[in-house]
């Protein structure tokens, strides 16, 4: 099979379409020689087919059609960007607000602001635009609906704000013309997030409507269209309590026992530390003088994150459901978000009376979405149609038995037995805020929220009479010239 390949490189000039016609004109030679020489001799026939295939010259063909390409199905940036319709109207956007994050918990939070301008990017002279708008709306996308292959159950939408940037038709002129917008968004909202279950993200779109110019004079002027949508993303953050949070463990029938100290509110961009104490980890048989020891061999951690929520019925599909169905479906997955094992890093102490294990370790998201190198997590909320996401630490501590002399415990011998402790500690994760605050805290006062004046002094029924300053310092000029006439005198 090379020798053909190198046969087909070698041996061929003249266009494509030469080519193919060589190409054919010696299949049919060849046909009709093997036809022939299978009435003389066939072993001659079989060499000489074996010596006498010729292919045309691809490389030849490919020097003198040097614009020759090979397409697999997929074409250049270029070409894509030819075929994208050209339109007199562009619509763009610049935020001016910093990162929308709401601030504390749904009942305490107080919203927060986008504000920036939008844009209309007349490519013509002069363009009569009819209408402009721009409406924000929340997007709940249900990935396991009610129903399977039906739109509306898998897809709610919200409207939260509508704009009217455009009061009235006018037309403008070439250039870039600025529309600035404002938008509270509540505090009660659910920041955005993307689970396997559900999804919820908030979209920026904005129309303008305008006429085009008619071909000929025959044909009326149509009115076209200019679409444009952002997708907005909304994180919540909630402060870290003053202090951290202690809990106490016990396992029986052992005496082993954990207490554990962390931070309930965690970041998943930061690593979180938890410092964790085991206590009753050595027993003394006075009898036979020997001791019994539980020794730590390996510890895990994983961060687990439980969604739940409600997949709703459309108005299609509510009518046959019972009462107690009306609502929607229950739909919930775990999934670890985090997770790592640990075989060393803490102190043992079996010298005194009772074993003690003291260590410090850090734990955080380290999942990574498939095709992205984008962390697979979601924040801790809870909404008014039934979703909800929670976050737990699960700690599995392996421990193996052993025995030991009295006063030798640094000696020990395996027992064969062993047990492994479980522990589940609720945890908060939530984005980190960094430098910002409540839009509330840093925004001015509008000229509604200025308090009124302070309150005017009443008049006095007997007021005080004031005497003019001029007249006293008269009276006391006047003073000393009188008595040096009455001295002279």
């Amino acid at each position: 099979m090379p020798h053909l390949v190198a046969n087909f490189l070698r041996s061929s000039t003249g266009p494509i379409p030469h080519i193919k016609a060589v190409s054919r004109s010696r299949n049919t030679s060849r046909s009709n020689s093997r036809s022939a020489s299978r009435n003389t001799s066939p072993h001659a026939s079989d060499s000489e087919d074996r010596h006498a295939v010729k292919m045309p010259d691809l490389a030849e063909a490919i020097k003198k059609h040097h614009r020759l390409s090979l397409h697999f199905g997929r074409s250049n940036s270029k070409e894509r960007q030819q075929h994208v319709p050209y339109s007199p109207v562009v619509i763009e956007w610049s935020v001016e607000s910093p990162p929308v994050v709401f601030h504390g918990n749904t009942e305490e939070s107080t919203g927060a602001l986008v504000s920036g301008q939008i844009f209309l990017d007349i490519k013509e002279e002069l363009v009569d635009v009819e209408s402009f708008a721009a409406t924000l709306k929340m997007v709940v996308t249900h990935k396991r609906p009610f129903q399977n292959n039906c739109n509306e159950c898998q897809t709610q939408t919200t409207q939260l704000e509508k704009l009217e940037l455009l009061a009235h038709p006018i037309p403008l002129r070439k250039g870039k013309h600025q529309f600035p917008f404002s938008i509270l968004l509540p505090g009660h909202l659910p920041a955005s997030m993307d689970t396997p279950v559900v999804s919820i993200s908030y979209v920026l779109n904005a129309e303008a409507q305008y006429l085009t110019a008619p071909t000929d004079s025959e044909t009326p002027s149509s009115i076209s269209t200019a679409k444009f949508d952002r997708i907005i993303d909304v994180k919540r953050t909630l402060p870290e309590p003053l202090y951290p949070h202690n809990s106490v463990r016990v396992f029986p029938p052992t005496n082993i026992k954990a207490a554990a100290s962390y931070i309930s509110v965690i970041h998943p961009t930061a690593a979180n530390k938890m410092t964790l104490k085991l206590d009753g980890l050595m027993t003394h048989n006075e009898r036979v003088k020997t001791v019994d020891l539980w020794k730590l061999k390996k510890l895990t951690w994983k961060l687990e994150e439980t969604i739940k929520t409600v997949a709703p019925a459309c108005e299609k599909h509510n009518p046959g459901l019972a009462e107690s169905a009306n609502k929607g479906l229950p739909r919930s997955e775990t999934r670890v978000i985090g997770e790592k094992s640990l075989v060393d890093g803490w102190k043992s102490d079996y010298t005194g009376s009772d074993g003690i294990v003291d260590m410090e370790f850090e734990y955080c998201v380290n999942q990574l979405k498939q095709h992205s190198r984008e962390l697979k997590y979601a924040c801790d909320t809870k909404t008014q149609d039934g979703t909800e996401v929670t976050h737990s630490l699960l700690l599995e501590l392996v421990v193996s038995k052993e025995y030991a002399q009295e006063g030798k415990a640094h000696i020990s011998h395996q027992t064969g037995t062993g047990r492994i402790l479980r522990m589940h500690f609720a945890v908060v994760l939530t984005d980190n805020g960094g430098l910002s605050v409540s839009w509330d805290n840093e925004a001015p006062p509008v000229y509604e929220d200025v308090p009124p004046s302070p309150p005017e002094y009443a008049e006095d029924a007997h007021p005080i009479e004031y005497v003019d300053l001029e007249e006293i310092i008269a009276a006391r000029t006047t003073a000393p010239n009188s008595r040096r006439g009455s001295q002279e005198l």
